[in-house]
């Protein structure tokens, strides 16, 4: 018997695009609440370096969220051969830059520039990607200050949904510095939305189906479409599709195979209109509380 055949009901539904409209709304009464007791408007920067797609439409988004939200967004673009030390020399203007509390440099870069190096020339305090060694660090022993945004994202919208995560067996394919090991940080906090006791699956793991299958919450960052079907899921599992991948048609899809896994699932996050429009919410979360930290 396939696994779709035992589940009772389809999956319901986490809807990343109403929760996070939720959540862009009360960000908006904060800044207007932050500017009438400080004058200042908080202020995001983002920073494109050149003309990925992909990147294009992100930033784009961010920049209508910001623009929606009362923040300051600022957009620099750089040419895709720009030297590293450009794009240097941009991040320290902005890390001086009092108008703005947050900085995220758009990935991936071109290669000539070393990602980690670009990381870590951004300051901390305005790192609203949470992706500098610093933040992983406070992350990793239980202090957070920027929790990266996808994430976060994941678990804001499972403490919304009142899914519980204490005690629960939670497994993460894939482990991205961006998704995938921040997500399993995450999930073993001590508290609420953490607890869970983690597996993490990445392209050395054997038998990758079996392990995901024991998930009461599986977290799929595998970044290939559709991966993930019925067979991979435990009945009622909750899945979280963190993939984006655009088909020859045209139309969109996630990491899971969501018309069969959908069967199986007691919860199931859509693509698109799930965890994207999350990351977005989170990164201006982000910003309000870098805004905040630097008036403290």
């Amino acid at each position: 018997m396939s696994y779709h055949e035992v589940s009772p009901l389809p999956a319901r539904i986490l809807d990343g695009k109403a929760l996070s409209e939720a959540i862009l709304a009360k960000i908006a009464g904060e800044v207007a609440d932050f500017k009438a007791q400080t004058g200042q408007v908080p202020g995001l920067a983002a920073v494109l370096v050149g003309e990925n797609p992909a990147s294009e439409v992100y930033v784009r988004n961010k920049q209508a969220a910001c623009k929606s939200a009362g923040m300051f967004g600022r957009l620099d673009r750089l040419a895709s051969d720009a030297s590293e030390s450009t794009l240097l020399d941009l991040v320290d203007r902005l890390n001086a830059d009092p108008q703005i509390h947050g900085i995220l440099v758009q990935l991936p870069l071109p290669k000539q520039m070393d990602e980690q190096k670009i990381i870590e020339r951004i300051d901390p305090k305005k790192d609203v990607d949470g992706f500098h060694p610093e933040n992983v660090g406070l992350l990793t022993i239980g202090r957070p200050r920027f929790v990266p945004c996808t994430p976060l994202g994941v678990q804001t919208m499972l403490l919304s949904a009142g899914i519980s995560t204490t005690g629960t067996k939670a497994v993460v394919l894939g482990r991205s510095n961006i998704v995938g090991k921040p997500m399993a940080l995450l999930l073993m906090q001590k508290g609420i939305g953490g607890d869970a006791t983690v597996t993490v699956c990445h392209t050395a793991t054997k038998d990758a189906p079996s392990i995901a299958r024991e998930a009461d919450i599986l977290i799929a960052a595998v970044g290939k479409p559709e991966q993930v079907t019925a067979e991979w899921i435990k009945p009622g599992a909750v899945v979280i599709d963190v993939g984006i991948h655009r088909r020859d048609n045209g139309k969109l899809c996630g990491d899971v195979h969501f018309p069969s896994v959908s069967e199986v699932a007691s919860w199931i996050t859509p693509v698109p209109g799930g965890v994207g429009k999350m990351t977005i919410a989170m990164l201006l979360q982000n910003t309000m509380r870098a805004a905040k930290l630097a008036m403290s």
